[in-house]
């Protein structure tokens, strides 16, 4: 075997981080409609006598008329799961502090847009509203909805205060919202005297977790919130809270509320689970073709491990004259997003991708996951939450789903070994040669 140096498994953080946000940005790209959450919502409140309201209506928030019209103008017919028990808070007056757990799809933007809006002054002319997002594509994204949102409110104005946007020195900005980046932000507030952080009612850090996968990010932000007024209000999100986040949130958000969806539980009853024997990289392909036509009557995915197996296989599958979409790293986010749209549409039936590509990525109409190479963690074991993050995405909304792993290596085959082990779940030989099994699993 070849000894790899580690120079090529170990992510820099930066890297890690632009995947992160990368990643967030292409869900917010390729996401037309909420997704449909079924996860509970747990609340905690900071004052456990104080009543707890779940709104079921946009109209039970009182909210101004401007806005409730913005609100249905987006689509948004009646609150998400996350709204019902965040808006209250958020609206609540005397203002009360929030940190919430919300996946990308929740509807967390539109919450605390609106609570944004409600509480600006349109007569003043003063930034009222702050917020950071981890890069400058999340910032515009977070914009957009504030327009959307805000857009029968006309005298409301916003700016990006982000690298590049030069202003002079002196300069008093009187927009009353101002998204960013924390680099930017806190030269606005502090060197440059840009914005008056003692005026800001309300202070949203959206997207806790990519933010601190960047050092300077998290120092930022703690140096951004000790400007603020004591009555301002702090509100944070986050996908994810491992403790280096809830430690973050903690320091940010005082006598926060708090917010959690417990996770919904991916399982892989309700998928058919096979692995094909090769001897090597070709036989792994032939097998494949031999698949193909039963695979296409579904969408598929095939994962593969690095970005150069992913291409070759893409070049290979459209040589045999298959119609294949390539989903790769060194694509930009935009163009990603363009392959999943036709992808989702079915222009493609089939997408070749990596695991950095495909995270998060929800595409209802897949019923087939193919794992040309198996999940491995950086060390070479089995990425068992990877595994089931790649094949639960078959069996979802009560389908059933289909499974093929390829094994091509006594090395490989412990690794399925230890994956079936750690799920208690039988993942049975399929001979690709012999058809009539591959029709018995493409029904």
């Amino acid at each position: 075997g070849v000894i790899k140096t580690n120079a090529t498994a170990e992510k820099t953080d930066e890297e890690e981080k632009e995947d992160r946000a990368a990643q967030s940005l292409l869900n917010k790209l390729i996401r037309s409609n909420l997704v449909d959450n079924t996860n509970q919502v747990e609340v905690l409140q900071r004052d456990p006598k104080s009543p707890l309201y779940s709104v079921k209506s946009f109209e039970e928030l009182r909210l101004k008329p401007q806005l409730l019209q913005g609100v249905y103008a987006m689509g948004f017919n009646r609150p998400s799961k996350i709204q019902e028990n965040a808006l209250p808070m958020m609206l609540a007056e005397p203002p009360q502090n929030l940190i919430a757990q919300s996946q990308s799809g929740t509807g967390k933007t539109a919450a605390f847009v609106l609570a944004m809006l409600s509480r600006v002054e349109p007569a003043e002319r003063y930034p009222q509203c702050l917020c950071l997002s981890p890069t400058y594509e999340l910032a515009l994204q977070t914009g957009k909805v504030i327009e959307q949102m805000g857009k029968f409110h006309p005298e409301l104005k916003l700016a990006y205060a982000v690298r590049g946007n030069k202003l002079e020195r002196g300069h008093k900005i009187s927009e009353h919202i101002v998204i960013g980046t924390p680099g930017t932000v806190l030269d606005w507030c502090a060197k440059l005297k840009f914005i008056d952080p003692k005026k800001i009612k309300v202070f949203v850090l959206d997207e806790a977790d990519v933010m601190i996968a960047t050092q300077g990010h998290q120092d930022q932000s703690i140096r951004i919130q000790r400007m603020l007024p004591r009555n301002c209000q702090m509100l944070l999100f986050s996908a994810t809270f491992e403790d280096s986040v809830w430690k973050f949130a903690q320091k940010v958000v005082p006598d926060p509320n708090i917010i959690k969806l417990k996770r919904e539980e991916e399982t892989l009853d309700t998928i058919k689970q096979y692995y094909v024997l090769c001897n090597n990289r070709d036989e792994k392909f032939q097998a494949l073709c031999n698949l193909y036509g039963a695979i296409t009557i579904a969408q598929a995915m095939i994962f593969c491990h690095t970005r150069k197996t992913a291409s070759w296989l893409a070049a290979e599958l459209s040589r045999e004259g298959h119609q294949v979409a390539l989903l790769s790293g060194e694509m930009m986010v935009e163009q990603r997003a363009a392959v999943i749209e036709r992808f989702r549409e079915g222009k493609e039936k089939v997408l070749v991708t990596t695991n950095v590509c495909a995270r998060g990525i929800d595409v209802e109409q897949v019923s087939v996951v193919i794992n040309f190479d198996l999940p491995v963690d950086k060390d070479g074991n089995p990425d068992n939450e990877t595994y089931l993050h790649r094949i639960g995405r078959t069996g979802r909304f009560g389908k059933r789903g289909l499974a093929v792993n390829m094994v091509d290596s006594k090395h490989s085959m412990n690794i399925l070994n230890r994956i079936q082990e750690h799920f208690n779940k039988k993942i049975e030989r399929l001979d690709t040669d012999d058809l009539d099994e591959i029709e018995k699993i493409a029904n």
